[in-house]
């Protein structure tokens, strides 16, 4: 593939607030947390040679500048589209060499994506909603290759390198409009890319996005739910290994070989397959490939009006464990499958409060209790809006946000207990009232019970573990949090609320003494998530036990300004988690160092 010609050189004084046009590029690393987590010196010096020896002299030789790095990417600006394309493509290429050059080193794959239009610059930072859709263009990016938006392609024109794939209109999250993207495929795919450690002797399965052909983008969480439902009921079963939906969203709208989702993920089987909705009749395709070998194992296609999804649903969990694990028994099959609401509308108001508050933006937040009231309204005997719904009170009082704390938590616990006797063997709902309990009750030894419940009824909840991890810090086994935690991690390794797993890693450590690995993981969770108040608290904290004053403070500040009223007396008094004295004790000190108000 040929650079592209470069017209303009991009100003290297930039005036505060200057408002011009540019091309941006963003570049992540692929599985940079699990390259951290399994060989975090020799990642970190990789990434150092990468970034001073590639990224920033290749973006100075096509009139560019590496704007800052996030971490595990990096933010690059440049005058032109043609420039922008064109020191991707070099960067692609070069870390290919280097890495056919140097097999023991750690492997690091780029997804790159690229768009153009108008910004404000500062000598530090570009801003514009731009720089947002390229930020999220960079997530459907291939390992290796180079996305690039619609504008990017018509500016290029032909001189943009080919062949060049079109992704079609993709929908970005937390974004209103769809963007459409094309990708140039890397010229040698990436083939030692990071893989979470096999966890389980049992048989691993991922559930990819059902690819939405009806057209309209406001279906895509229609999609997903179906997702969520089929692997919930397959996660209920002992005999799999089931990675969480939200871990496969990234694949959401391409084409994927089941072979590279094998190489991410860390699992054998693939589901993949397609929906179409048009009112309230359904058509669904649904294929099970051995992601090992590339190969298809079977397939299934049905129709359905709206109220029969869910019979529709059961049906293909009968075909995938008939395809996965031949000798699941009929019994514990009936015992995984999910009860199924009366009402079809219930179940998709349920949909849509779930994608609202895991945004966790005040501004939408009210409005997820909304539709869970409205899907109770329609079918008080369904016991998804319920679980949730007892989350949403859980997250309103756990960020400062609840006018009335007492009454929010005794609305929790009377909506996450109504929640289990809808359904006893709900995992969601289990856990949801065991972290109740512990959390905003402090009766820690009944939460441990509904914990051991909640892992019973579904091996494979990630939020099960993760919420067991935080009693399990509170009450000063430590240990046994850090493990559940990263049991949590592995079974949601690309979960789209990553910031509360990082959350959770970093109080499991903080408890344990560990505040090297506290700082690391709550530094990840404040990049993620910079509203959530639990982790700006103990962040604080750990800086300040760390003897990083300045850091501690700059979050204490944040914290402030997300709970404007906090105060360490009335955190203690009325929020205070911990029940071991000694890390209770560590923890108000802490919280004092760190400069927040008495």
């Amino acid at each position: 593939m040929s650079a592209l010609p470069m017209t303009r050189v991009l100003e290297t004084e930039v005036a505060p607030n200057a408002r011009r046009f540019a091309a941006f590029a963003f570049a992540d690393v692929v599985g940079y947390t699990i390259l951290m987590a399994t060989e975090e010196a020799r990642t970190h010096r990789r990434w150092m040679a990468v970034l001073d020896g590639v990224l920033r002299p290749v973006a100075a030789e096509h009139g560019g500048r590496i704007v800052k790095s996030t971490g595990d990417g990096v933010l690059a600006e440049f005058a032109e589209p043609g420039g922008a394309v064109a020191w991707a493509l070099a960067v692609q290429r070069r870390l290919a060499r280097e890495d056919e050059a140097e097999p023991d080193a750690p492997t690091l794959a780029l997804r790159i994506a690229v768009h153009a239009g108008e910004i404000t610059a500062t000598a530090h930072d570009i801003y514009g909603q731009g720089v947002n859709v390229a930020a999220r263009l960079q997530e459907h990016a291939p390992a290796g290759g180079v996305l690039v938006s619609a504008a990017v392609r018509d500016a290029a024109g032909g001189a943009l390198a080919a062949p060049v794939r079109d992704l079609g209109w993709l929908s970005l999250k937390h974004l209103p409009d769809p963007e459409r993207a094309f990708v140039i495929d890397p010229e040698t795919p990436p083939t030692r890319l990071p893989s979470p450690p096999d966890v389980s002797p049992l048989p691993s399965l991922a559930v990819l996005p059902l690819c939405n052909l009806g057209g309209d983008p406001q279906d895509d969480y229609f999609a997903d739910g179906v997702v969520d439902d089929i692997v919930v009921s397959l996660g209920n079963l002992r005999e799999l290994m089931v990675v969480s939906r939200s871990s496969t969203l990234r694949w959401r709208g391409r084409d994927v070989d089941p072979r590279e989702v094998s190489r991410a993920l860390g699992v054998r089987y693939v589901v993949s397959g397609s929906v179409r909705r048009a009112g309230r009749h359904l058509r669904v395709q649904v294929e099970l490939s051995d992601a090992q070998s590339g190969t298809s194992l079977w397939g299934d296609r049905a129709e359905t009006e709206g109220g029969e999804i869910f019979a529709l649903q059961d049906r293909l969990v009968e075909r995938i464990v008939a395809g996965v694990a031949p000798h699941v028994r009929a019994a514990e099959l009936q015992r995984a499958l999910r009860k199924r609401p009366e009402s079809f509308t219930a179940y998709d108001l349920t949909l849509r409060g779930i994608g609202l508050i895991h945004r966790l933006e005040r501004e939408s937040f009210a409005e997820g209790r909304d539709l869970f009231d409205r899907a109770m309204a329609h079918d008080p005997g369904f016991a998804l809006p319920a679980a949730w719904a007892a989350r949403w009170y859980s997250l309103r009082v756990g960020q400062g946000w609840s006018v009335d704390p007492r009454a929010d938590m005794e609305r929790a616990a009377s909506l996450s207990a109504r929640a289990i006797e809808l359904d006893r063997q709900n995992a969601v709902a289990l856990a949801t009232h065991a972290h109740l309990r512990s959390f905003l009750f402090h009766d820690y030894d009944t939460a441990l019970v509904f914990f051991e419940r909640a892992l019973s009824a579904c091996p494979n909840s990630a939020l099960a573990w993760l919420l067991s991890s935080a009693t399990l810090s509170y009450v000063g086994r430590t240990a046994d949090a850090i493990r559940h935690a990263e049991h949590g991690f592995r079974l949601s390794p690309f979960d789209q609320s990553l910031f509360s797993y990082y959350n959770l890693l970093g109080l499991a450590h903080y408890a344990h003494g560990d505040l090297a690995n506290a700082i690391k993981w709550y530094r990840l969770s404040m990049t993620e998530m910079p509203n959530f108040t639990a982790t700006l608290r103990v962040y604080a904290a750990a800086l300040a036990a760390a003897g990083q004053s300045a850091e501690a403070r700059s979050v204490a500040a944040r914290l402030l300004e997300v709970e404007p009223g906090f105060s360490i007396s009335s955190y203690v008094r009325t929020r205070m988690p911990f029940r071991d004295e000694r890390i209770k004790e560590r923890y108000i000190t802490d919280l004092h160092a760190a400069g927040l108000p008495t």
